[in-house]
C-alpha cells in the first residue's frame, strides 16, 4: 500500500539581524491541501534560494515586485514544481512548471502565476537558474546596458555566482575580454579553467583591489557588471574608462549591513569619464523574456555557454542553502533538490 505523502512548510520565525540564521526559520508539519476548481496541486521538485531575499526578510521591507516575507508565513521563491492533481484545463498531471512558489512539500494554487516548462528546450532545473531569472538576470544586464562591443574590457563581480557566470560568458561569446572577481582559488580555477575567462581575481587574497584591477586592465574597464557592491565595486570604479558602462544587478557586501556602508561618492567620477551607472531588475524586461530564454538555450544548446547548479538535497535543508549563500559556499547556482519526477 503507497505511503500517503506528508506536507511540509519553511516560516519566516523572526526578523534577522544581520547574517540570517537557522533560529530565523521553522520548519511545520502541516495537512495536504485541497484542490479547487481552477486549481491545481503542486509538489515541489527544485527550490531556488537567492541573496536578493534577504531584504524581503526585513522588518516592513516591501520587494521591488511587492513581495515581503511576515513572521509565521511561508517564505517564497521561484521553483520548479510538477503537476500531481488538477482541476484546471490548461495543466495536465505530470507537466512541469514553475513560479513563485510557498516552501512547501506541497501546495495548491491558481494557474494564473504559473508557466509551463518545456523539458526539451534545456534540463528542467534551468527553469530556476540558466533560463529562469538568474539567467535573464545576466542576459539583459550585460546586453541592454553593458552593450558589449569585441575588444572592449569587462569586470564581473561575483562572477562564480548563478548571475556573474553567464554574464562573463555573454561577454565572451561578444568578442570582450572578461576580468572576473570572486572569492576562492576554486572559483578562479572554475572561472579561468571551465568557463575560459581571460583571469580571476581572488579578492580574499589581494591586498589592493585597485592595483589589482588595474595590472588585470591595463586599458581600462568599459562594462562593469555589479554582484557585489562594497569595496569590491570602490576598486573597480577607480579604473573605468570613458564611456563606460557599470550594470548595478546586486550588491551582497550590503544585504546584511543594519545600516548603509559609506564609500566614494561616484558622481564626480561619472561626470569625469562620461560614463553611465544604471540599476535594474530584471522584470524591467519581461516584455522581452521569451526570446532570451530561447537565446540562452540556443548558446548552452551549442556548446557557447554553460552553467553550473549546486544542489542542496532534501527540503529541510532549504535554510542551510540560503544561509550558505553569504559565506560564498556556491559555485554556480545554489538550489534545493526536494524531490524527483514522479
Amino acid at each position: 500500500m503507497k505511503k500517503e505523502p506528508q506536507n511540509k512548510e519553511i516560516v519566516l520565525a523572526e526578523h534577522p539581524s544581520g547574517v540570517p540564521t537557522q533560529s530565523t526559520f521553522k520548519i511545520n508539519t502541516i495537512e495536504m491541501p485541497d484542490v479547487k476548481d481552477g486549481q491545481v496541486m503542486l509538489k515541489s521538485l527544485y527550490v531556488s534560494v537567492d541573496p536578493g531575499m534577504r531584504g524581503f526578510m526585513d522588518k516592513g521591507h516591501i520587494g521591488y515586485t511587492g513581495q515581503k516575507f511576515n513572521l509565521n508565513e511561508p517564505i517564497t521563491s521561484r521553483t520548479v514544481a510538477q503537476v500531481v492533481k488538477s482541476r484546471n484545463g490548461g495543466f495536465k498531471v505530470g507537466s512541469i512548471v514553475h513560479g513563485r512558489l510557498a516552501w512547501q512539500k506541497f501546495q495548491s494554487i491558481n494557474s494564473d502565476t504559473l508557466e509551463l516548462i518545456d523539458p526539451d528546450l534545456a534540463p528542467i532545473s534551468t527553469a530556476a537558474s540558466l533560463l529562469g531569472i538568474p539567467g535573464l538576470a545576466a542576459y539583459f544586464g550585460m546586453l541592454k546596458i553593458g552593450r558589449p562591443k569585441k575588444g572592449e574590457t569587462v569586470v564581473v563581480s561575483g562572477a562564480a555566482g548563478s548571475v556573474g557566470g553567464i554574464a562573463s560568458q555573454i561577454a565572451k561569446i561578444k568578442g570582450c575580454k572578461v576580468i572576473a572577481i570572486a572569492g576562492s582559488s576554486d572559483k578562479i580555477n572554475y572561472l579561468e579553467n571551465e568557463l575560459g575567462l581571460d583571469r580571476g581575481i581572488n579578492y580574499k587574497k589581494t591586498a589592493d583591489m585597485t592595483a589589482a584591477v588595474k595590472q588585470a586592465c591595463p586599458d581600462g574597464v568599459d562594462i562593469f557588471f555589479d554582484n557585489v557592491g562594497g569595496e569590491i565595486f570602490d576598486a573597480v570604479f577607480a579604473n573605468i574608462n570613458k564611456k563606460a558602462r557599470i550594470a548595478i544587478c546586486g550588491q551582497i557586501a550590503e544585504y546584511n549591513a543594519s545600516a548603509p556602508t559609506k564609500g566614494p561618492r561616484p558622481m564626480h567620477n561619472l561626470i569625469n569619464k562620461s560614463a553611465l551607472m544604471e540599476g535594474f531588475v530584471v522584470f524591467d524586461f519581461k516584455d522581452e523574456f521569451e526570446d532570451a530564454k530561447k537565446q540562452l538555450a540556443s548558446w548552452y544548446n551549442n556548446s557557447e555557454l554553460k552553467y553550473r547548479e549546486n544542489l542542496v538535497e532534501g527540503f529541510e535543508n532549504i535554510p542551510t542553502a540560503f544561509i550558505g549563500l553569504f559565506s560564498g559556499q556556491n559555485i554556480g547556482k545554489q538550489m534545493v533538490k526536494v524531490a524527483a519526477i514522479e
